[in-house]
């Protein structure tokens, strides 16, 4: 017999679907003009590494979440906009500059996603008091570095490239998303440290007596989601040219709600790469279509909340069991 199709994929998939359905009906054809879906695969990334991030925080298990990405990723911007100029300067080599701000925003990315794995992996502490404790941290450097003003980067040729000059009609920070993300279903799908993290979220017990090192394990995980933090925060620079502490402060929420619907079990041992993408991009179509229908960002954020609750919600409740009850 052939493999069953994932019900959550199919629905992921009806639901972008139905979006663009809805879109054309409402706003017209203008909503799938190249322009707009360049604009939206632009977006898509920042909120879609976050999400990768708090999935993999997820899938490790003991309530893992990741609260501290969107903070770490405005905090390697600005550490990257003021360590560069040591280092060289856009006017004499562009591109020595580019390289040089993402190699320290990656640098930032890793030792802050350090810090958050010390203190579960090794120091014990609950995740989501944990990560919370480090987004103030974050944010405080962040300020402190820049005394709360945006820091804007200017005209910086390879970087304004990258983010906003597509190459053969793909936006490059959209295809740097999907190297991303395939890579990191690769190596949930096929290495040992994919199997032992799903075994971790699924029964830690079992993990414990196969041998798995929980705490490398955990620290890896979070490892990881500085690095996928880091990355947006460079994509985020070079789509807007500045960088500054309190960027896209409702995207802690929004990745929290990305990664439930994509089907990622809050309680750990499940998670699939590519629903979590198909979720990102239902959500920024979402908002896109907000954008269009002119409604408020205040009533954006009001449904995005209730979105998650609902989703919360469902994870918890078997409604086959409910229907088979009621039959």
């Amino acid at each position: 017999m052939g493999r069953q199709p994932d019900g959550q994929l199919v629905f992921l998939a009806g639901v972008n679907v139905l979006i663009v359905v809805a879109a054309l009906i409402l706003v017209g054809s203008s909503f799938v003009s190249l322009f707009n879906l360049q604009s939206m695969g632009a977006q898509v990334p920042e909120l879609g590494l976050l999400s990768l991030g708090v999935m993999l925080a997820m899938i490790s298990g003991n309530g893992g979440i990741d609260l501290s990405g969107i903070a770490l990723a405005n905090l390697s911007g600005v550490m990257a906009v003021l360590l560069v100029p040591l280092v060289t300067t856009p006017e004499a080599a562009p591109l020595l500059y580019t390289l040089s701000f993402a190699a320290i925003a990656l640098a930032t990315g890793v030792v802050g996603g350090a810090l958050n794995g010390l203190l579960i992996g090794y120091a014990g502490l609950t995740p989501i008091i944990a990560t919370l404790g480090t987004q103030l941290l974050f944010t405080g450097v962040a300020v402190g570095l820049t005394g709360g003003s945006a820091r804007t980067l200017g005209f910086i040729l390879p970087m304004d490239d990258f983010g906003n000059m597509p190459f053969a009609g793909v936006p490059l920070p959209f295809a740097l998303f999907i190297a991303v993300a395939l890579a990191i279903a690769v190596l949930l799908r096929f290495s040992s440290f994919g199997k032992r993290l799903f075994l971790l979220g699924s029964n830690p017990t079992a993990a414990f007596f196969a041998g798995i090192p929980v705490r490398r394990m955990l620290f890896t995980t979070y490892l990881l989601a500085g690095v996928m933090a880091s990355i947006a925060g460079f994509i985020i620079a070079a789509r807007t040219s500045s960088v500054k502490w309190d960027y896209g402060t409702s995207y802690v929420l929004v990745a929290i709600l990305v990664v439930v619907m994509a089907g990622v079990r809050p309680a750990g041992g499940y998670g699939r790469v590519i629903c979590v993408v198909l979720s990102a991009i239902a959500l920024q179509m979402l908002s896109t279509l907000f954008n269009f229908m002119n409604i408020s960002n205040f009533f954006r954020d009001c449904a995005w909340g209730v979105l998650l609750l609902l989703f919360l919600a469902s994870a918890r409740i078997d409604l086959r069991h409910f229907l088979r009850v009621r039959a």
